[in-house]
């Protein structure tokens, strides 16, 4: 007859052994596991070609001798020769202004006035190293 009041056991001990062995086989492939993802980048925007601006090189001597790329032009009548010069240069170009250390001040700001009156905004000057 069926005692009813026998448990019944649960024996594990097979599942442990059949979990630890899938364990020990996960643990030797994985290392050789290679995972591929296929990733679709954007194309890159059209390359624009970078171009260097014009540079204007106004040289002031120490005798108020000025020169604009190695052409020559007098103090006195540089504010009007500039002005009409200028027409030929392009008005996003670079202005670099060097002077030589012993002109006065004012000497300097005369140029740099007459350049800033010709519509040129991209002025820098120019130090002695």
């Amino acid at each position: 007859m069926f005692d009813w009041d026998e448990k019944p056991e649960l024996n594990i001990t097979p599942l442990v052994d059949v979990m630890l062995v899938l364990l020990a086989i996960l643990m030797v492939i994985s290392p050789n596991i290679v995972y591929e993802e296929l990733i679709r980048l954007p194309k890159g925007s059209a390359q624009k070609e970078i171009t260097k601006k014009e540079e204007v090189n106004i040289k002031i001597s120490s005798d108020k001798k000025i020169t604009i790329n190695n052409n020559p032009f007098k103090y006195e009548t540089f504010a009007d020769d500039f002005i009409n010069k200028a027409s030929t240069y392009k008005s996003d170009a670079t202005v670099q202004i060097s002077a030589d250390g012993r002109l006065n001040y004012s000497d300097v700001m005369y140029v740099l006035s007459v350049v800033k009156k010709a519509g040129f905004q991209n002025v820098s000057l120019v130090t002695a190293q």
